[in-house]
């Protein structure tokens, strides 16, 4: 069968396009849930840190930002988180100053500025909080990503802890929300989805 240089042209013009259109629909294997182009959940946020200073994802451009719901007494499944993530920044190196950690606290009437501070600072200088400033910000920004919390009363009125949605969200560093994270999943699967989407 003979073949005309024009037709073995065009031939691979095609053929090079479908491979372009195949990288373009291939995803990345993440191992947390994508969520990439769901609008169900919120894509940004506005909410004081533990120093007063206001906090959007536009601060953290160029960045992937890990957005972390929970309080300072939660007893197991927050501290965990925490320190899965700060030996995730160990692992990733370098990469790592690529990387945000925000955690929002959803019991601020017991999670003061000062206590918020020493507490993600005790996990890593790098992590930021953020407090909503009252209720209709607590109750708009849970609403926006769908977080569930309820307040659990223990013997005292002080003593009492606080259910909530046990998950992170991640941003890619353009501020596309891409991820849904389970809480207490381990090291590894935060170092494999926060190296993909670094790249």
């Amino acid at each position: 069968m003979k073949f005309s240089v024009r037709g073995i042209v065009v031939w691979m013009g095609f053929a090079f396009a479908a491979v372009l259109l195949a990288a373009c629909d291939s995803k990345p294997a993440f191992t947390n849930l994508d969520i990439t182009g769901n609008t169900q959940f919120g894509s940004d946020f506005s909410l004081p840190d533990s120093s007063g200073k206001v906090r959007t994802l536009g601060d953290f451009k160029g960045k992937v930002v890990v957005l972390f719901f929970g309080y300072t007494h939660c007893p197991d499944v927050c501290p965990t988180t925490l320190a899965e993530l700060a030996q995730t920044m160990q692992k990733l190196g370098d990469d790592a100053k690529r990387v945000q950690v925000l955690m929002v606290t959803v019991d601020p009437a017991r999670d003061t500025p000062p206590i918020l501070t020493e507490y993600v600072g005790a996990f890593s200088p790098s992590f930021v909080a953020l407090r909503p400033a009252d209720t209709a910000q607590l109750v708009k920004i849970t609403k926006d990503f769908r977080v569930y919390y309820a307040q659990v009363p223990g013997k005292t009125p002080g003593d009492y802890t606080m259910d909530h949605t046990a998950a992170s969200y991640v941003f890619d560093p353009q501020g596309k929300l891409r991820l849904f994270a389970r809480d207490g999943q381990g090291v590894d699967p935060w170092v494999h989805d926060l190296k993909l989407l670094l790249d």
